[in-house]
């Protein structure tokens, strides 16, 4: 029995941590391994309907190539769908055809915008400075 497990844990070991020929290791979620490499090409979906689900959003859009991860972006005080998304295609000639096909059809009874989406940006860079303590009394000039 424990050279059974001893076997087992081994061959799960080397499965989930081994290396591929890229040079990453081959465990986590693929769209985490992919935009790593840079190979993923990610778009915007804009005007989806309130009901649009994740699984719906990927069946649309998994006609026009490989689709590694579809995402709704919800609200989490009304736990509803904000309208919007985000598909990650394997290719970025794939995801060019998505663009130039969906782009102002119907989905779900509502004309959706697709578009390459644009990467984040700091959130917390917004220029201003933070305020540390009370301000400086102002200097008299004579």
């Amino acid at each position: 029995m424990a050279a059974c497990k001893r076997l087992i844990s081994k061959s799960i070991f080397t499965s989930s941590f081994s290396r591929s020929n890229t040079g990453y290791q081959s465990f986590g979620p693929p769209s985490s391994l992919i935009s790593r490499r840079g190979v993923a090409s990610r778009l915007y979906v804009a005007g989806l309907s309130f009901y649009t689900t994740e699984k719906a959003l990927q069946d649309a859009f998994a006609q026009y190539g490989q689709v590694v991860e579809a995402n709704v972006m919800m609200d989490k005080v009304s736990s509803r769908s904000k309208g919007f998304g985000f598909i990650t295609y394997a290719s970025a000639d794939e995801a060019e055809k998505a663009i130039t096909e969906m782009d102002g059809k119907t989905l779900h009874g509502r004309i959706i915008t697709v578009e390459l989406a644009k990467p984040r940006r700091a959130q917390y860079n917004t220029g201003m400075p933070i305020a540390r303590g009370p301000p400086e009394p102002p200097i008299e000039k004579q």
